[in-house]
C-alpha cells in the first residue's frame, strides 16, 4: 500500500489523550514508505488486494487502473516473478550478499540476537533482486484525492467491509471497548491495507529486508527493521518462514513495520503471541486499535465530517485556525448531511482539492489515523470508509476536472515562480509547507483567485503565464 521521509517509529509520539484535542498536521507515520504528504501526495506507494484469491481480492484489482496507497496494492510482483521462476537457491545469492550476511552476522549477535535464531533464519534467506527493482522503480502519486477516494473507497470495498465486520463483529466490539477507538476505523484500516486480510504479501520479510539493506539506497533503516524481525522470531512470535508481507517489509492483516510491530503489537487472543499473520485477524485488528490508542485518539470523537461552504467564505481559514464546530456553524459552515455537528473539540477546515472541491471539518483523530500513514488522503479515504461500512451515505461534494497531484519537479518549480514573483516559500524543496502555502494566497490575492493556498495545476499555469 499506503508510500518520503524514512523514520523510525520508535520517534513516534506515543501519549495517550483522554480529551478532546485540537487536529494539527503530522510529521511522521507508522509507515516508511513513500506516502502521499498532505495534498502534494507524493508516493511509490502504498500498497494491497482479494476476499478470497477469487472473490475480492479479483474484484479490487480490477479496480485498480488507479494507483492506490502501497507498493503492495496490486498483487505482489515479487511473488508473481518467485511462482514463475522458483525462489532462488542459497547458490544464486551474488558472493556480495553473502558477504554482507557475514558481516552483518556480527552486528545481530551484538545486538542480542542469538546464533540459533540467526542461522535459522539466513539458512532461508535469499537474495530478492525484484525487492530491489520494485523500490527502484517507485513513483509519484499524482492521481487527485477524488480518483483516489473512487478507489479507495469503492463499492466492492464498502460491502465487503461490512460483511467483515459483521463477521467479525464481537471481536471488533471488544477491541473498541478496551481501546476506545472506532471499530469501523480500525476495520477501514483493514480493508485499506489488505483487502481485510485476503491480500497480506507473500514475500519472505528477512529476504526481503536483508535484501533492501544489502542494497544499500536505505541500507541503515532496512538493517535496523532486520534486526527487530529477528528478535520477532526469536521472541516465538512467528517463524521465519511464516514471516510474510508486502516486498518493503510491511506484514500482516494491517500490515505493520518490525519496529512498529515491536512498540505497539499486542496480544488479545491471550495465546501468548502478537500473531499478525495468521488467518485470524483478532491481533492485528487490536494492534491496530493499540497504535491508534498510543497516538492519542480521543474516545468518541469523530475523525471528521463533510461539509458545505457558504458562499463568500474567507479561504485563509482553511488548513489554518481551530474552531469548534459551533464556532464554524456561525461562519455558514453546514454538514453535508444536514443537521448539526456536535463540539468534540476545536477542528480545522479541509480543502483537499482547494476551493472548488469537496470540504471537510477535521478533528484530531484525523491527524491521529495520519499517524499510520502520513497522508490528508489516506486519512479521508479511512474516515470516509469507515464512515460507508457504518452505514452513512457518500459524499456529496464534486472534485475539479483535470486536478490532480503535482510532482516533485512541478511544486519546485511553483515554489520558484513564486519566489520569483515576490512571494516567498522559504525555499526551493518540493514540499507544500506553510510558507509556501502562504506565498500561494499571496499571488492568489494578486490575480484575483480565491486565496485557498492550494497548489493546483491551474496555478501552476497561471504562474507560468
Amino acid at each position: 500500500m499506503r508510500f518520503q521521509f524514512f523514520v523510525t517509529f520508535l520517534s513516534l509520539i506515543t501519549c495517550i489523550s483522554g480529551s478532546a484535542g485540537i487536529a494539527e498536521p503530522v510529521e511522521t507515520s507508522l509507515r516508511p514508505i513513500p506516502r502521499p504528504t498532505q495534498i502534494t501526495l507524493v508516493s511509490v506507494q502504498s500498497q494491497s488486494s482479494a476476499e478470497t484469491i477469487a472473490s475480492e481480492a479479483m474484484a479490487e484489482i480490477g479496480q485498480r487502473s488507479l494507483p492506490t496507497l502501497r507498493p503492495r496494492s496490486r498483487p505482489d510482483a515479487l511473488a508473481r516473478a518467485q511462482s514463475k521462476a522458483g525462489v532462488p537457491s542459497a547458490s544464486t545469492n551474488p558472493a556480495g550478499f553473502q558477504s554482507w550476511i557475514n558481516a552483518f552476522r556480527g552486528r545481530a549477535l551484538a545486538k542480542g540476537i542469538s546464533v540459533r535464531v540467526f542461522d535459522r533464519t539466513f539458512a532461508e534467506v535469499r537474495y530478492l533482486p525484484q525487492v530491489v527493482k520494485l523500490d527502484r522503480k517507485q513513483s509519484e502519486f499524482t492521481k487527485s484525492t477524488g480518483e483516489y477516494l473512487a478507489s479507495a473507497v469503492s463499492d466492492t470495498r464498502i460491502s465487503n467491509g461490512r460483511e467483515k465486520a459483521q463477521q467479525n463483529q464481537q471481536v471488533l466490539d471488544a477491541i473498541e471497548a478496551k481501546f476506545g477507538v472506532s471499530k469501523y476505523v480500525v476495520s477501514a484500516i483493514w480493508g485499506m491495507e489488505s483487502a481485510y486480510g485476503s491480500y497480506r504479501g507473500s514475500t519472505h520479510i528477512p529476504s526481503a529486508l536483508a535484501t533492501l539493506a544489502y542494497d544499500g539506497r536505505r541500507g541503515a533503516f532496512f538493517e535496523a527493521q532486520l534486526i527487530e524481525a529477528l528478535k520477532i522470531v526469536q521472541t516465538g512470535d512467528t517463524t521465519p518462514d511464516a514471516m510474510t508481507g508486502s516486498w518493503a517489509g510491511a506484514m500482516g492483516h494491517t500490515q505493520f513495520m518490525p519496529t512498529s510491530y515491536q512498540s505497539y503489537a499486542v496480544d488479545f487472543t491471550g495465546d501468548g503471541r502478537r500473531d499478525i499473520w495468521s488467518e485470524d485477524p483478532t491481533d492485528a485488528l487490536a494492534s491496530t486499535a493499540a497504535y491508534l490508542s498510543r497516538m492519542g485518539w480521543v474516545r468518541g470523537m469523530p475523525w471528521g465530517e463533510e461539509v458545505v461552504l457558504p458562499d463568500g467564505f474567507n479561504f485563509t481559514l482553511a488548513s489554518g485556525p481551530k474552531k469548534l464546530p459551533s464556532e464554524w456553524a456561525r461562519l455558514g459552515v453546514v454538514p453535508a448531511q444536514g443537521g448539526t455537528i456536535p463540539d468534540h473539540g476545536a477542528a480545522r477546515i479541509l480543502l483537499p482539492a482547494g476551493a472548488k472541491g469537496a470540504a471537510f471539518l477535521v478533528f484530531k483523530n484525523f491527524d491521529v489515523i495520519k499517524r499510520y500513514n502520513n497522508s490528508d488522503a489516506y486519512a479521508i479515504g479511512v474516515g470516509h470508509l469507515g464512515d460507508r461500512i457504518s452505514g452513512e451515505a457518500g459524499l456529496k461534494g464534486s472534485w475539479p476536472e483535470g486536478e490532480r497531484a503535482l510532482k516533485r519537479a512541478e511544486r519546485q518549480e511553483l515554489q520558484t515562480l513564486l519566489t520569483r514573483a515576490g512571494f516567498a516559500t522559504g525555499g526551493v524543496d518540493g514540499r507544500i509547507g506553510p510558507n509556501t502555502v502562504e506565498a500561494i494566497r499571496g499571488f492568489q490575492r494578486r490575480v484575483g483567485m480565491e486565496p485557498d493556498g492550494h497548489p493546483s495545476v491551474g496555478l501552476l499555469r497561471r504562474l507560468r503565464g
